[in-house]
Order: C-alpha cells, then sequence, then structure tokens
C-alpha cells in the first residue's frame, strides 16, 4: 500500500513527496478513488529530465475538500484505465497523442486534437511523423444496416462559430450515437508555457477560451501564488469574486437567448443578447475590458474599485437583473418553449458521474459538485455560493440551473459591493519555487476549470496542463443525442454550449 499525495486547492508541495508507483498500482488507486466517488481532474504527461515521461493524475475528493495526487512512469505502454473508469477515456486518447504512450486496451484509440507526437519517433498510431493528419482521415464508428445512415456535419458551420466535426450515426431520424471531432483550434497553448513564468503566460490564459479570461487567469494566478507563496489580499480576491460571478452572468443570459432561439422564441432571445452586453459592461466598468483581460493578475488585481463605481455597479446591475427576471419569465411561462424544452438531451445522474461531468451540465442531472463550495479558494473561502442543481438532467434542467445561479451570482455580488474589505490591491512579486507542484480549481460559468504546473530546478515550467469544463463535458453532450431526433441536435447542443478552442487549446 501507499500513503497518496493530498493537496489542498491552490497549493503546492514538493515533487519529492508525490509518490511515483508501479503502473498496476497506478491503475488499481486510481480506478478504487474514482469507485468511491473521487473523480479525475487531471490526468496528463510530462518529459523528466532523463527523456522519460511522468504520467501525473489529480483525483478531486469534492466530501473531503482535497485533490489526491500519484504518478507513474509506463514506459512505451500501460494497461488502459478506461475500460473500468470510463472518466479517463479523453485523457488517456490526449496523452496517446501527445507522448506516444499507449493505452492498451482502450476501446476507441485515436487522436483528440490532430498533431504530431510531442516526442519524435514515438507516434502511438504508428504513421509517418510528417503525413499531414486531420479528423477527415480518421476512422469513425459506423452503425452497419439497411435502414442506417450517416450524417456529417461541420467542421465549418453556417454561423460565425468556431469549427468542430459531428458525425451522427442515425436510424431513420433517431440519433443512435454521436460522434464529436476536434482539433481544428489546436493552438499550442500548453507548450507556449514551457520555460515560464514568462511575460506573456497570463495573456495566453485569458484567451486560451475567451469567454473564461477570468475563469482561466483565475487558475493560473491562483498557481503562481501557491509556488511563490504569495497571497491575494482579502480586497483582491473579493474584486476576483465579483469579476467572475459577472463572467457567470454574461454567459448564462446569453445561453438562456440562445436556447430560446434555438426553439423559435424571439423575446427572451431578443431581450438576452442585448442583456449580455449589458454584463459584459459592468466588467468593463472595473477594468476596461468587457472579457476582463487585464483585471486578474499574480498577486492580486490590476484595478481596484472605488465607491463610485461600486455605486454605478450596484445600479446596473440591479437595473439588468430586472430585466434579466423578465426575460427568463417569459422563456419558463410559455408552454411551447416547455415542450420543446422538457425530456430532450436527457442525461441521468448516473451517466453524468460516470463520464465525469462538471458545472452547470452535472448539476443539471442531479449532481451537486460545485468548486466554489467542494474546494473553496479566495473569497469563497470565507462566503460560498450555494450550489444550483436540478435532477431532470434535459435541456430544461440545464436552462433552470442557469436561471437559478443567475439569482444566487446577483445575490453574491450585491453582497460583496457594499462590503469590500480594506487594503491594498496587489502584492510584490516572488520567486518561483523550485521542483514544486501545485493545483488550482476555479468554478467558471462552464464549470471546473483546473490548471497544474510542475517546475524544474530552475524554478521553470517544467509542465503546464489546462483541463477546462469542456474536456470533460464533450461526451455528455454525445450522451445527450442517444435516442434523440436528429433535429433536436442545435438544441441540446446550446444547451451544454461548449468550448472547442477551451478543448483545444
Amino acid at each position: 500500500m501507499f500513503a497518496p499525495m493530498l493537496l489542498a486547492n491552490g497549493d503546492a508541495v514538493p515533487l519529492r513527496d508525490l509518490p511515483v508507483l508501479s503502473t498496476d498500482l497506478f491503475r488499481t488507486a486510481i480506478i478504487n478513488s474514482v469507485a468511491e466517488e473521487a473523480r479525475i481532474a487531471s490526468f496528463f504527461g510530462y518529459e523528466n529530465d532523463n527523456g522519460s515521461v511522468r504520467l501525473v493524475a489529480v483525483l478531486a475528493r469534492s466530501q473531503e475538500g482535497v485533490l489526491e495526487v500519484l504518478a507513474t512512469e509506463p514506459g512505451e505502454a500501460y494497461p488502459a484505465l478506461t475500460p473500468d473508469c470510463p472518466q479517463a477515456h479523453w485523457f488517456e486518447r490526449e496523452i496517446a497523442e501527445q507522448w506516444g504512450i499507449r493505452p492498451e486496451g482502450h476501446p476507441w484509440l485515436k487522436p483528440i486534437r490532430y498533431h504530431h507526437s510531442y516526442r519524435a519517433g514515438h507516434d502511438a498510431w504508428a504513421r509517418d511523423d510528417k503525413a499531414p493528419i486531420a479528423p477527415c482521415v480518421t476512422d469513425y464508428y459506423r452503425v452497419e444496416g439497411e435502414e442506417a445512415h450517416e450524417v456529417a456535419v461541420g467542421p465549418v458551420h453556417a454561423g460565425i462559430i468556431e469549427p468542430g466535426h459531428f458525425r451522427f450515426q442515425c436510424h431513420g431520424e433517431d440519433v443512435l450515437h454521436l460522434e464529436i471531432a476536434l482539433g481544428y483550434q489546436h493552438r499550442g497553448v500548453e507548450r507556449a508555457m514551457l520555460g515560464g513564468p514568462h511575460a506573456r503566460a497570463a495573456h495566453y490564459m485569458e484567451t486560451l477560451a475567451g469567454d473564461t479570461s477570468i475563469g482561466h487567469g483565475t487558475a493560473y494566478c491562483e498557481i503562481i501564488e501557491a509556488l511563490s507563496g504569495a497571497t491575494a489580499s482579502a480586497r483582491a480576491s473579493a474584486i476576483r469574486g465579483i469579476a467572475l460571478e459577472l463572467e457567470r452572468l454574461a454567459n448564462h443570459a446569453g445561453d438562456l437567448g440562445a436556447l430560446a432561439g434555438d426553439v423559435g422564441y424571439l423575446p427572451t432571445m431578443s431581450f438576452c443578447g442585448r442583456l449580455r452586453g449589458d454584463f459584459l459592461n459592468m466588467t468593463a466598468l472595473i477594468c476596461g475590458n468587457r472579457f476582463g483581460r487585464g483585471l486578474v493578475r499574480p498577486g492580486g488585481v490590476a484595478w481596484d474599485l472605488d465607491d463610485a463605481r461600486c455605486e454605478e455597479l450596484a445600479t446596473r446591475l440591479d437595473a439588468t437583473f430586472r430585466d434579466v427576471t423578465g426575460a427568463a419569465d417569459l422563456l419558463f411561462e410559455a408552454p411551447s418553449v416547455m415542450a420543446r424544452f422538457e425530456g430532450v438531451g436527457t442525461v441521468s445522474l448516473r451517466d453524468c458521474t460516470t463520464l465525469g461531468l462538471v458545472g452547470p451540465s452535472a448539476r443539471a442531472s442531479g449532481s451537486d459538485r460545485d468548486t466554489r463550495t467542494d474546494f473553496p479558494s479566495g473569497i469563497y473561502r470565507f462566503a460560498q455560493v450555494p450550489a444550483s442543481s436540478w435532477d431532470t438532467g434535459d435541456v430544461l434542467a440545464r436552462a433552470l440551473v442557469r436561471w437559478l445561479e443567475i439569482q444566487r451570482s446577483v445575490a453574491y455580488i450585491r453582497e460583496h459591493i457594499n462590503a469590500l474589505p480594506d487594503g491594498p490591491t496587489r502584492t510584490d512579486a516572488r520567486a518561483i519555487a523550485s521542483e514544486h507542484i501545485a493545483a488550482s480549481l476555479v468554478e467558471g460559468w462552464r464549470g471546473e476549470v483546473c490548471h497544474v504546473a510542475v517546475t524544474n530546478a530552475k524554478g521553470r515550467f517544467a509542465a503546464y496542463k489546462v483541463v477546462d469544463p469542456s474536456f470533460h463535458n464533450w461526451m455528455g453532450l454525445a450522451m445527450s443525442l442517444r435516442g434523440q431526433q436528429i433535429s433536436d441536435f442545435p438544441l441540446c447542443n446550446k444547451s451544454f454550449n461548449l468550448s472547442y478552442c477551451g478543448h483545444d487549446l
């Protein structure tokens, strides 16, 4: 037996404390922990100084509020976790693509971002390293039969949206299986972080999923603070919390409007399109940027909130929330809308737990996972937001969870802009600890944002791993289409509203 390394959210520990297990023990430990209600928050590889690849798993234990971290060095292959732990499905595909380490027995091993291995000559798919690779040349799951047919959608879509490919296996109008191929937005953000932190690091984090600038920016800053021993002041933490909730409000309001548009209900669609902009403008009131870029920085925040801006923010918030309430009431009181939302795109609590879904998508299936309450950091250590959940797992539930979260985020912001603590907004930078590992979880508007960093002997990043909530949830979207009409796809897709670029990095 072994003693797992336990890590608090937003903390760092020396690498020497990280248990490096045999492959069999590593695999058994993860499977057993997940069976005991832990969840894979991150699972990644990085190259040691000796050229070997170390795999690191970060397991989130919500009941205890701690992270369990363990590692192994498997060589060129290891027995796949996925057959016994489906949460590992996409993580293992990513590791195979990046490092050429094959998870033997993986039920559907294929590229996830369609790039070459980081290690020359270690391609898991045994192809010419100079050959182009793209989703169009990969194998897809197929349903055979005289009446089965296949529908391919994307990667270029009718709207001005990011590219992604969806392939439906259908019998008539019924979807038997949906396969999702991404990777078109791969920019190499994680690789660009190696050797950091550097001047561009914060900008990379704020733009890797642009609608989650505050969420990813906060996670990055908590990593730096953990590795340097710096602490954001109470005032800075409160401003970060306000900005994070404003980001949630803007996106949830926009999603309610988009859901209304997908069923042709124009009153709420029209209202919410404008109201999303109003919430974004509140963030601009704080820092001059509608997405909050430049606000959150290691050691605190780069902008303060004086009394006049607090008063203006409170006035705008009250007016916008009043209008959002009217738009939401129209939406949920319309029988035609309810007929399209109820019972469509259902994901059961069992499937949600098995797949490791996070955020509103998980809470709509009856889960109460919320990083703000399970792994609180910053201002949430002192003032938490109750988790908002529903139990039907359908499009209606995902819409209702958004509406509940809007109400609670507004209440949270009201409370804190009227009681900002005194103190500085930023502390001085400090040196980064060498040969440490740090982890940060932040509840972004889509769900759990997870950043993990490993530093080398010089105090530079030897590995930087980002897990956007979309990485966990794309398979949830695929499951929501099982047995649905293919015409329900736009509605199901919008009810999850996942990020392509946040997944592809």
